[in-house]
Parts: structure tokens; sequence; C-alpha cells
């Protein structure tokens, strides 16, 4: 192992939702998709408003709950289970739906396996062979949100880039995603580059640029 890669410190996967919910503005609407996302409920600052929807018809998510207080018929839609903030409550999905597509998020926060400095999103299945029963929800939430965020590991088990030219996998949209937090840095998508807008810890503009394919600018 290089030095420079022995100072590095990823953040966790908590770390990286709790630097993503430092970003979302009092008031926002927004959707947290399966995986790293729907961590972020966990990490939003006492005070801070925010109203969180999942797509199975559940508006005012709050974080989820202990063991010992689990309310079985409360989940998101990755069958995790949640917790409902005072105030919150439950709609038709249809409705749920039309939150969406009618353009009422502010912002959605999605996992991915690959995203593109064009902001494409490839989320959802890892080749022709290897899909998911179906898309889901988030083929709507990428184009029918104001804002979408990506989180993720920088690299995939085998240690490729997941912020690349053009994306490896079964697209969900094109042209979508507006900033990436891994738990190396975080990234705005500028149609043709990423611009670095902050790095975990240990991380230096070298090492970064080698885990990434996609063309960096740190101005």
């Amino acid at each position: 192992m290089s030095t420079i890669a022995a100072q590095v410190q990823p953040w966790t996967r908590d770390q990286m939702a709790r630097r993503a919910a430092r970003d979302i503005q009092e008031g926002w609407f927004v959707n947290l998709g399966i995986g790293i996302p729907t961590l972020i409920a966990n990490h939003v600052p006492a005070g801070k408003e925010v109203i969180f929807h999942a797509e199975n018809g559940v508006v005012g998510v709050g974080p989820a709950p202990d063991p010992e207080r689990i309310e079985p018929w409360l989940i998101n839609a990755g069958k995790q289970y949640v917790t409902l903030r005072p105030g919150g409550c439950f709609v038709h999905h249809a409705d749920s739906f039309s939150m969406i597509r009618g353009g009422h998020l502010d912002l959605c926060v999605l996992g991915a396996y690959d995203v593109s400095a064009r902001g494409d999103i490839a989320n959802w299945a890892l080749s022709r062979d290897d899909t998911a029963p179906a898309v889901g929800g988030a083929m709507d939430l990428a184009v029918g949100a104001k804002r979408l965020w990506v989180l993720m590991e920088h690299v995939n088990k085998q240690g490729q880039p997941r912020l690349v030219n053009e994306c490896r996998y079964p697209l969900t949209a094109f042209g979508s995603v507006d900033r990436v937090y891994t738990n190396l840095a975080v990234l705005d998508v500028r149609q043709t580059h990423f611009r670095v807008i902050d790095m975990a810890p240990g991380v230096t503009q070298d090492h970064l640029i080698s885990q990434t394919e996609a063309e960096l600018r740190f101005d």
C-alpha cells in the first residue's frame, strides 16, 4: 500500500449521509432512495425542518427506529423499518407518484452503480441478464425531482471507478444527476467533467484522480 493511500481516511456510510444531510436546505421535500441514502434521515440536524418522502406512500419519514420500537407495518420503499414524524401521513401509491411526477420534490437522493460526467445514472441493473424485477420509482424520481443527488462508494468491489465517462450498466436516466457524494469526495456534475467541492480526510487531488475515470476539476 502506498504512503498516500495509507493516509486516506474514507468517509463511512454514516459520515457520507451526514455530509449530504448538511447540504439539504430548510423546508425541502426530499425522497431518499434505497441503500445509503436512507441513512440521511438519521443525520438531519436538530431543528432543521425537512420532510422526507417514501414512494410507497409515506410523507414525513423519520429516522430509523430503535430495535425495541419497530412498527412492523411502517416501512419505506426498500422494506426497511422507519418512523413517522409528528404531522406525517400515509397516501395512496398513485398520489405518492403524482407528487413525484408533478415536480413537487425539491430533492431526490439515490444510490448508483455508475454516474457519468454528463449526469447519466445507472442504478438498477448490473447487466441485461441480472436485473431487478423493475426499475421501480427510480426512473420517475430521477426526472421528476427538481434536484438529483447520488450517494455511493467511489469505486466498486473490484476497484473500478464509478465516476465514468460513459455508464457501463443499463441507464436509469439521462443527464439527471446534479451532485455526487462518495466515501472520498463531494462532486458537482458539470456535463463534461466533475467539479470537486470537498474531499475526505487525507484524500489528495492525485489520489482522487487515480480513483476516477472521468475528468476532475478542482477550481
